[in-house]
């Protein structure tokens, strides 16, 4: 994953953007019938069952909008809620409010049901020693925010974007010419270039494996689609010489099956792109 510092500016580029997508030149509906020195209060009411998430990124878009806006946090981000708990009141101007309201809840809706999601894969793996991980099918713009969502759910971030961690899949080795000579050819190209960056290698079957084994370097091999017969063949080759990865096609039904086989890690992409909303909902007090 990429630093801490990164992970921030990445945020900061999320609020600005999104401000200027949603108020443009004013929120022309409250300037036109709230005063100016108007001031209010308003609640994050829950209207649905999960893992709270964004309650952090709420508060920086507040404070984005408006330093002047005080928020008072009642549940904090990774909590278990449920319908009518009020997760945090906002108080301040009134117009600032109503300004921040939509990217607040937008965000939190989100975030809120990929940590929820992200809770019943780790609870189903509770005991197996085995991870949840992430991938890069999430939403444009707005990566940051759902790789943070999963953390909040106890699960683990894969590598944030193509410049952070060398990945060679079934199209790079393809069109490189094999798996050895795209291992051979990215360790030169890292030595080049002087980047010190972590190798993962896809393998879709037990030969490509063997093969990868040979090459010295490898940081984490991806057993990509296996069955579980095949992906515990696969964890005994590898043994202790690097980490392993299960994806493809896991479900709520099958993660436990693979976490069973002895896999380091298993990634998933419905964690971020198959997710329902959760209801929430900002109200005046």
């Amino acid at each position: 994953m990429i630093t801490q510092d990164q992970f921030n500016t990445e945020i900061d580029l999320i609020i600005t953007n999104a401000i200027r997508e949603d108020v443009g030149d004013g929120d022309h509906s409250s300037l036109a019938c709230i005063p100016a020195e108007a001031t209010g209060k308003a609640k994050l009411l829950v209207k649905d069952k999960g893992i709270i998430a964004g309650v952090e990124f709420a508060k920086q878009v507040f404070a984005y909008i408006d330093k002047d806006l005080k928020v008072e946090t009642h549940i904090k981000d990774g909590s278990p809620v449920n319908y009518g708990d009020i997760v945090f009141y906002v108080e301040g101007s009134s117009q600032s409010i109503l300004k921040a309201e939509r990217l607040v809840l937008n965000a939190m809706q989100r975030m809120s049901a990929i940590a929820t999601k992200t809770k019943q894969f780790v609870d189903l793996l509770e005991g197996t020693g085995t991870k949840v991980l992430d991938t890069r099918k999430t939403t444009p713009g707005i990566r940051a925010l759902e790789k943070w969502a999963v953390k909040i759910g106890g699960g683990e971030n894969h590598r944030f974007a193509l410049y952070d961690m060398i990945m060679l899949k079934d199209n790079h080795i393809d069109f490189s010419g094999g798996i050895t000579k795209a291992i051979e050819k990215t360790k030169q190209y890292l030595k080049d270039t002087n980047r010190d960056l972590k190798i993962i290698v896809e393998a879709r079957n037990l030969d490509e494996i063997q093969e990868i084994l040979k090459t010295e370097g490898v940081y984490r091999i991806l057993i990509d689609n296996f069955n579980y017969q095949d992906t515990k063949k696969a964890v005994a080759l590898i043994g202790n010489t690097c980490l392993t990865e299960s994806s493809g096609g896991i479900n709520e039904q099958t993660i436990r099956n693979y976490a069973e086989c002895g896999v380091n890690y298993i990634s998933s992409g419905a964690l971020t792109h198959s997710v329902y909303n959760m209801d929430l909902s900002l109200k005046a007090v």
